[in-house]
């Protein structure tokens, strides 16, 4: 499992981290364990319609940070479930992109067992850093 749950880190918050030997496999980890906190059983969840998400910004933290607050858009704004596919990362220097695609379904209560409702990721104790040849990801959600 390229992310684990932490505990003892946020009392009213879940933590995760999540690692990759790459940034696209970090943010794409990040992506599934923002998911996992919502819906019991990410295999519930059918590829039945398609989202494109595509950010820039300046850093690569905060690339990261906004491309976890779009999953949690598409679940407030449509019921949509989205988990991440074909996730690129470009740039350096001034502008970073992250591209993807999001597949997913609308939520079924009948078939999506939930658990919390994530309001938010937080800056709290966020980070995204490289450690070797591994990148590690530290979200708090706010839920």
């Amino acid at each position: 499992m390229p992310y684990q749950f932490l505990e003892d880190v946020a009392t009213a918050d879940i933590a995760f981290e999540a690692t990759g030997e790459t940034l696209e496999e970090v943010f794409t980890a990040s992506a599934e364990a923002t998911l996992n906190v919502m819906i019991e059983d990410l295999e519930t969840v059918r590829p039945a319609e398609e989202r494109a998400i595509s950010l820039t910004d300046t850093s690569l933290e905060m690339l990261l940070f906004n491309f976890l607050q779009e999953i949690i858009f598409y679940k407030d704004a449509e019921q949509l479930l989205l988990r991440v596919a074909d996730c690129r990362i470009e740039g350096g220097g001034d502008e970073f992109r992250a591209t993807a695609r999001g597949l997913g379904e609308r939520l079924d209560p009948s078939r999506h067992a939930q658990r919390v409702d994530v309001k938010a990721v937080t800056l709290h104790q966020f980070c995204l850093e490289q450690l070797g040849s591994l990148w590690r990801a530290h979200v708090i959600l706010d839920i």
